[in-house]
C-alpha cells in the first residue's frame, strides 16, 4: 500500500470512530449538552483554529464531523493526503471532545490528556527564552525499556517539552523517569487520538501568543511551522491511524522520524532505524540548537527539572525553610581579588548527617569579576542562582537573598551528588550564561553555623541594604532611559515590552536592570535602550520617542503606546503574562485575575478568556496584562486613578502583593490595609456582592471621576 493510501485509511478508521463516538454522547447526554476541554478559552482549539467555528455542544459535533469531511479528497497530490491528515486531527479532537463529554476526568493521573490555556501560558517564558529549546512527540513502543529511557532522558537532559503517546509510558514508568508537566516529561495517552493535545498546544500557542485569526488556517500553519519547533517520533510498527496523524503534523510543519520503514518525503517524513540516532536526527530535521555545558557532577542538569518538587519523604538534606539560616549572594570584586574556578566549602558536608533529613544552615557566596562588570548587574546575578540550582537533577531553591529554601533529595544523594557539586553548577553557568561581563569567579558554601550568622550580619544584610536604597531611587523619573524588550516576538511578532524602573516586563521575569544588563550581555539583542524624549503626556506615559520605538520593533503593528493608561493605547501584551486587569464598569474600578486563578471573575469571564482578547500583540482599550509586581507601583494605571480603582482580587494573588500595596496605598492615599478593601472570591463573585462588599467598606473607586 502506498502511503497515500494508508493516510486515506487511518482516516476512514478516525471517522467511523467519531461518528460512532458523536452518536453515543448524543444517546446518552442529549444534543444541547456542553461540550468542551476543561479551562480553555478556545471552544476546541484545532477545530476552531481551522474554522472558524466554535464547538459549544453535543449537536454541534455534527457539524464539526461535517467541517472535518470538507478537508476529505483523495487525490493523488501531497496536498490531498495532508488535507486527509488535518481531517484526521479535526476527527481525533471531535472524539477527544466526547471523552470529557461522557466522563469529567476521562485521563487518569499520570496520564495528562488535555493541557489547560494556563499551563500553555506558563510555557510561554521558556520557550521565547529557549530555555525549552523544541517539542518532541514520542508515539508507540521502543523495543525495550531502557532504549525509550535513555531517548526521553536525553530530550530531558536537552531541555525539550516532551511528549508521550502509547506503551512508551509504560516503559518510562518502568524505568522510574521523572515526569509530569513540571518536569516537561508529558504523558498524554495510550490511544493514538490523545496526540491531538499536542496539536492544540501547537495550535493554542499561535492563537494565544500569535493572535493567529480564528479560520486563517494558513496562517496558523505558518505559525507552527515557523516557531513552534516540533516533531515526532513514532516507535515499533506504525498503523494507518498513526500515519494519518503523522500526515496532520506534517501540514502544521513538524516532521516525522519513524523507527519501522516507510516510504520518505524528504524534510518531513523520515526513516531512522538506528535509535542511537534518532535523537541527533529529529533534532536536525527541526534544525534544533542545544547548547551544552558540560559539568562533571553525578546527575543531570537541565532546564527541564525546573519545576521538580522534593516532597519530605523524598528529602535527604534541607537548608533554610525557617529551620536554619540560608542565604547566597552575588558580589563584584576585583580582578586580583579572585581565584578563578576555586570552589570551597567551608563546614560539614551532607555526607556527615546524624538524621534523615538532616537540617543544615547554608549560604553561598559568588565573587565575580569582569572589564565590563557593574554594580548595578549583582542582583541580576543573583537571581539566577534560583535557576542554576534548579537545573539540578534532584535539588529544588525556592526563594531569594536570606529567605532561600533549599532541598536535597535522597536519589540525588544515593547518586552522589555533594555540595562541592552545587559550586560546580553554579561557576559553570555564571561563566557560560554571563561570559560578556564574568571573566572570573569563585564560589564558597558555607555550612558552619557560626560563619553562615556572622557573615549574614558582616557581609550580606549590608549588601541587601545598600542594593534596596539604590533600588528605591530607582523610579521612571529619575532615569532618562527606558528599554525595549522583544524577547517574545519568536512567539507574538507585534509584541513590544517598555521596561522601567517601576514596570517590569509583563512575564515579571525582566526588570529595568535585568534590560540594562542584557543590552550589556548581547548589544543588538532583545533589550534596546530608549531615551525617554518627546514627551507628549507625562501623566498617561507618553513620549514620542518610546512610540517610535515601539512601532519600528513591532514592525508598524503597533504605532502609539501609553505606559501608564489601560484605556488610551495600553501597552501590547504576549500572552506569558502573569496578570491581566479590566475594568468592571458598575464598580468604576478593574479586577485583576492571575494565570493561576481558573475560575469566572465578575466580569464575567475567567482569565484565559480575558487574555484571549488581549493577547499576541493587540491593543485592547480597558484591558491590560502585567506583571505581578506592577500592581502595587505607583504607576499601576496611574491615568485613570492609580491602584485606588483595583476592587477585585483573587485571594491569593492579593495575599501575595498585600504588604507592597498597603505600602503604596498609605503612601498615596493615606489609607492603613487598604488590600482589607478589595474583595475576592471568597467574598463575592457576582456583580452585586461585590458592590455590597465595596459600599460596606468605602471603597475609594466609588468616589472617583466615572472611569468610563
Amino acid at each position: 500500500m502506498n502511503l497515500f493510501k494508508i493516510i486515506y485509511s487511518g482516516k476512514d478508521q478516525y471517522l467511523e470512530l467519531a461518528e460512532k463516538m458523536v452518536q453515543k454522547a448524543i444517546d446518552e447526554k442529549g444534543r444541547d449538552a456542553e461540550v468542551k476541554f476543561p479551562s480553555t478559552a478556545y471552544s476546541l482549539p484545532v477545530i476552531y483554529a481551522i474554522t472558524g467555528e466554535k464547538i459549544a455542544t453535543v449537536g454541534d459535533l455534527e457539524k464539526a464531523i461535517v467541517l472535518a469531511k470538507e478537508f476529505i479528497h483523495e487525490g493523488r497530490l501531497l496536498q490531498d493526503a495532508l488535507d486527509s491528515g488535518t481531517a484526521s486531527a479535526m476527527l481525533a479532537e471531535i472524539i477527544e471532545a466526547v471523552k470529557y463529554t461522557l466522563d469529567a476526568e476521562p485521563y487518569k493521573a499520570p496520564l495528562q490528556g488535555h493541557l489547560t490555556d494556563a499551563q500553555i501560558r506558563a510555557f510561554g517564558v521558556p520557550l521565547v527564552t529557549q530555555d525549552i529549546p523544541g517539542v518532541a512527540v514520542i508515539i508507540g513502543e521502543c523495543k525495550d525499556a531502557e532504549t525509550a529511557a535513555g531517548i526521553i532522558k536525553d530530550y530531558q537532559a536537552k531541555g525539550l517539552l516532551t511528549f508521550m503517546v502509547g506503551k512508551v509510558i509504560d516503559q518510562a514508568i518502568e524505568q522510574g523517569v521523572k515526569m509530569g508537566i513540571d518536569l516537561r516529561v508529558i504523558p498524554l495517552g495510550y490511544e493514538i487520538e490523545s496526540v491531538i493535545h499536542v496539536v492544540s498546544v501547537a495550535i493554542r500557542a499561535s492563537l494565544i501568543f500569535g493572535a493567529v485569526e480564528p479560520g486563517n488556517f494558513e496562517a496558523h500553519k505558518k505559525y507552527t511551522k515557523d516557531r513552534v519547533k516540533a516533531f515526532v517520533n513514532v516507535f515499533d510498527n506504525w498503523d494507518d491511524k498513526i500515519i494519518a496523524a503523522g500526515a496532520a503534523a506534517i501540514e502544521l510543519g513538524f516532521p516525522a522520524v519513524t523507527e519501522t520503514f516507510i516510504n520518505e518525503v524528504p524534510t518531513l517524513l523520515l526513516h531512522q532505524p538506528d535509535n542511537s540516532k534518532v535523537v541527533e536526527t529529529s533534532l536536525e530535521v527541526r534544525n534544533i540548537k542545544i547548547k551544552i555545558t558540560n559539568i562533571d557532577i553525578p546527575v543531570g542538569i537541565s532546564s527541564a527539572f525546573e519545576g521538580e518538587r522534593i516532597r519530605k519523604n523524598d528529602m535527604y538534606a534541607e537548608f533554610g525553610g525557617g529551620r536554619t539560616k540560608a542565604w547566597e549572594l552575588v558580589r563584584m570584586k576585583e580582578m586580583s581579588e579572585i581565584e578563578d574556578n576555586k570552589i570551597e566549602l567551608i563546614g560539614p558536608d551532607i555526607d556527615t548527617a546524624d538524621k534523615i533529613p538532616y537540617n543544615m544552615p547554608f549560604a553561598v557566596i559568588v565573587d565575580v569579576a569582569g572589564r565590563s562588570m557593574e554594580e548595578d548587574f549583582e542582583p541580576v546575578l543573583e537571581r539566577r542562582l534560583h535557576y542554576f540550582m534548579n537545573y539540578i537533577e534532584g535539588v529544588m531553591h525556592i526563594g531569594q537573598r536570606n529567605i532561600a529554601w533549599i532541598r536535597i533529595g535522597k536519589e540525588s544523594y544515593e547518586k552522589g551528588l555533594r555540595l562541592a557539586d552545587i559550586g560546580k553548577v553554579i561557576y559553570a553557568k555564571m561563566k557560560s550564561d554571563f561570559d560578556k561581563v564574568v571573566d572570573k569567579c569563585q564560589v564558597t558554601i558555607y555550612t558552619d553555623p557560626a560563619m553562615v550568622e556572622q557573615l549574614e550580619k558582616e557581609i550580606a544584610l549590608p549588601k541587601y541594604a545598600t542594593r534596596d536604597l539604590r533600588l528605591a531611587s530607582l523610579i521612571d523619573e529619575n532615569v532618562d532611559t527606558f528599554y525595549t524588550c522583544t524577547l517574545c516576538q519568536s512567539f507574538a511578532p507585534a509584541h513590544v515590552c517598555i521596561v522601567t524602573p517601576e514596570r517590569l516586563g509583563l512575564c515579571g521575569a525582566v526588570s529595568w536592570l535585568d534590560a540594562k544588563a542584557t543590552k550589556e550581555l548581547d548589544p543588538t539583542g532583545a533589550c534596546q535602550p530608549i531615551a525617554k524624549t518627546g514627551v507628549e503626556d507625562e501623566e498617561k506615559g507618553i513620549w514620542t520617542e518610546i512610540s517610535n520605538a515601539v512601532a519600528t520593533a513591532s514592525q508598524g503593528a503597533v504605532e502609539r503606546v501609553s505606559l501608564y493608561s489601560i484605556l488610551e493605547d495600553p501597552m501590547t501584551s504576549c500572552g506569558c503574562f502573569e496578570c491581566i486587569c479590566g475594568i468592571m464598569p458598575e464598580a468604576n474600578g478593574v479586577v485583576i485575575v492571575n494565570r493561576e486563578f481558573g475560575t469566572v471573575t465578575p466580569v464575567g469571564m475567567t482569565f484565559g478568556e480575558l487574555a484571549s482578547m488581549t493577547g499576541g500583540g493587540v491593543q485592547t482599550p480597558g484591558f491590560m496584562g502585567h506583571g505581578r509586581h506592577f500592581i502595587a507601583s505607583k504607576k499601576f494605571m496611574s491615568a485613570e486613578g492609580g491602584i485606588g480603582r483595583i476592587v477585585w482580587m483573587p485571594k491569593e494573588l492579593k495575599d501575595d502583593v498585600r504588604d507592597r500595596l498597603n505600602a503604596t496605598a498609605k503612601e498615596l492615599y493615606n489609607i492603613d490595609n487598604f488590600v482589607d478593601m478589595i474583595c475576592d472570591e471568597t467574598i463575592a463573585v457576582e456583580s452585586e456582592a461585590v458592590l455590597e462588599f465595596l459600599e460596606a467598606k468605602g471603597h475609594p473607586a466609588l468616589s472617583l471621576d466615572p472611569i468610563m
